[in-house]
């Protein structure tokens, strides 16, 4: 019961999905938890999805994961963000029931063929030649393994900061990890030190809600996976979450109370996330400002806890309720766990290869928070990748690497080692130059390719997106086709309705479709009768279809981007280089790319302090080496 192909250490998001991805894939894995009590967790807020984020959730379902499908069974709301822009920003967010979401999660690792659980501490890494062979926990026992990978999250030295009250621990009630992050320094692991928080918890019956904005659910069908069955969550009673705000009397509280706060007071030193900030922080960082968002989200259909998103704070207790007692819709309110700030060591990214593998100890992998990222998304998709590489190099195949082209997690890994962190990296869309081809709504046909042939996805869905994308194509031919007058009552009935131009002469349904109002829908009623037939396709596939109609034009442009980016993308460069051989290259552009090890011309050109002249240099020695 001690050998194993795979072991995870840790049992977050990162290290569920790095578990379930190894143990799919046909290796014996176990996963260390410190308890199993709090598996799959939800630490901070009880959502997912959002702005790239739900972009994440779906790649990571296109793949095969699991985060998709257990947010499906266990949310409490769900609705579509950003409806007013264009598809490229549009986001499914859900509330989930943060209990049941952890007891799901628990109860797929536990039901997992391969996959053991087992509580424990790990304490050291058992490295041998350089390269990690098992892991041993606290009471002294071994354990041996092909592959490791860590996924820590908050724990490695976690400090825990209220006010002038400071403690050890990986979440508020839990131990930190002490040993572990001493062995992987001992390992030669650069560690840097990072910091997050979390809000208060305040008791729903003690908030007078008639005074914040109600945030209902949508109340047509969504979901974030494709593999959820639509009777899952037809009728599913949704809770309502409520937007408020904060004050100048609230704002007034924090300013004169900053030197209680171990933000400033000189007690944190690690760096926090500038998307992410406490209320003292935005409070002091944006002073123009005489209201804050607050977003009251109850944790679950059997709690009254109310987590109030915008109130993250280190500040002392009795600040937290001045702060409160400040604010009318919380002028009763019980406090049922205060806010916190937790400080945490991560290893420096560019010890990693794109693999997610350390470069400095081999079948040593990292996801998750240890490697400079914040949120669950990010996490889970990295932890997925972890499992997938680790199998792979201990069955002797090449990595899978996405490519940044193809999504938002190639984007993710390729920044982290590229470019590295200086603080809690967050995925947005902003940070895609694809981002209008890298859409939630086509995850599955950028990916489900790819995790079919790793072995994760099942056949028939395989299958399933193989049809739509099939008849995504038929379609569009049709419209192509098809052609309606001027003379057609239903075209003059749904464009006049819809305030757009009459049509003076005749066009295909496919540039009908292209105006800005007509949806797929109008086009089903319009050629109602008519020899164009699309009526009975999947929903997703007649938005898929709206979607490339009527961005087609910047779809286009946008499709030889990629092409020029998979140009460089293409060219590999040898795995035993010798940069130093490079006799045209600044030193510094050696060391770079030394450090970096990238796999291709692209990732290269990405990397911080190689400039365009060095990556033609380097094309150079290619060629010359007989390598293109």
């Amino acid at each position: 019961m001690y050998d194993f192909d795979v072991i995870v250490v840790g049992a977050g998001h990162a290290g569920c999905e790095a578990a379930l991805s190894a143990a799919r894939m046909g290796a014996k894995t176990a996963v260390f938890t410190i308890t199993l009590d709090n598996i799959g967790v939800m630490s901070c807020n009880p959502s997912l999805g959002g702005p790239a984020k739900s972009h994440l959730v779906k790649e990571i379902d296109a793949l095969g994961g699991e985060m998709g499908r257990n947010i499906d069974k266990t949310f409490i709301q769900i609705r579509v963000l950003n409806t007013k822009k264009g598809p490229a920003v549009r986001s499914l967010r859900a509330q989930a029931d943060k209990i049941r979401y952890s007891k799901e999660m628990k109860k797929t690792l536990e039901n997992c063929e391969n996959l053991h659980t087992i509580q424990g501490m790990v304490t050291d890494l058992i490295i041998e030649d350089g390269k990690v062979v098992g892991v041993k926990i606290r009471e002294g026992v071994e354990y041996r393994a092909k592959a490791v990978v860590i996924a820590t999250g908050t724990f490695l030295r976690g400090l825990i900061h209220v006010g002038e009250k400071h403690f050890p621990g990986g979440r508020m009630g839990e131990l930190s990890s002490e040993d572990l992050p001493l062995s992987l320094a001992k390992a030669g692991l650069k560690l840097g030190r990072f910091k997050t928080g979390t809000p208060s918890r305040i008791d729903a019956r003690t908030i007078d809600f008639s005074k914040a904005e109600e945030q209902p659910g949508d109340t047509h069908l969504l979901k974030f996976s494709s593999r959820t069955p639509d009777e899952d969550i037809l009728n599913r009673k949704q809770i309502s979450c409520y937007i408020y705000h904060t004050n100048e009397k609230v704002h007034d509280i924090i300013k004169n109370n900053k030197d209680r706060s171990p933000l400033f007071n000189g007690t944190i030193v690690g760096t926090g996330p500038r998307y992410c900030p406490s209320i003292e922080d935005k409070v002091f960082k944006y002073g123009d400002k005489n209201q804050h968002h607050l977003f009251l989200e109850q944790e679950g259909y059997d709690t009254t806890e109310i987590y109030v998103a915008g109130l993250s704070s280190s500040l002392p207790t009795d600040v937290q309720e001045a702060m409160l007692d400040n604010l009318d819709a919380f002028k009763n309110a019980h406090i049922m766990r205060y806010a916190y700030a937790i400080e945490y060591d991560y290893v420096l990214p560019e010890e990693i290869k794109y693999s997610l593998e350390t470069k400095k100890v081999e079948n040593l992998f990292l996801a998750g928070q240890i490697n400079g990222t914040s949120g669950y998304e990010e996490a889970a998709a990295q932890g997925l990748m972890a499992g997938i590489n680790a199998v792979r190099k201990i069955n002797g195949l090449e990595p899978v690497i996405l490519d940044r082209a193809d999504s938002y997690i190639g984007t993710l890994i390729d920044d982290l080692v590229s470019k590295g962190t200086n603080e809690p990296y967050r995925m947005f869309t902003a940070r895609s130059e694809y981002r209008l081809l890298l859409r939630e709504d086509n995850a599955d046909l950028r990916l489900s390719k790819t995790g079919y042939e790793i072995g994760l996805l099942p056949k028939q869905e395989y299958e399933r997106v193989i049809k739509k994308e099939k008849d995504v194509e038929e379609i569009k031919e049709k419209l192509s086709q098809a052609f309606v007058g001027p003379g057609n009552q239903r075209v003059n009935e749904v464009l006049e309705k819809k305030g757009e131009t009459l049509l003076k002469d005749g066009c295909t349904y496919f540039e009908l479709l292209r105006r800005p109002k007509v949806n797929f829908d109008d086009i089903k009623y319009i050629s109602e009768g008519t020899e164009l037939n699309v009526e009975g396709y999947p929903k997703d596939t007649e938005y898929q279809v709206e979607v490339q109609v009527k961005y087609s034009g910047y779809i286009d442009r946008a499709m030889k981007m990629i092409e020029k980016h998979k140009g460089l993308e293409n060219k590999k460069i040898p795995a035993d280089i010798d940069y130093d051989d490079l006799k045209n290259m600044p030193k510094e552009a050696k060391d770079k790319l030394k450090a970096a090890r990238p796999y291709n011309i692209g990732q290269a050109s990405r990397i911080s302090g190689v400039s365009p002249a060095d990556i033609q240099a380097l094309l150079i020695y290619l060629k010359m080496k007989g390598n293109y």
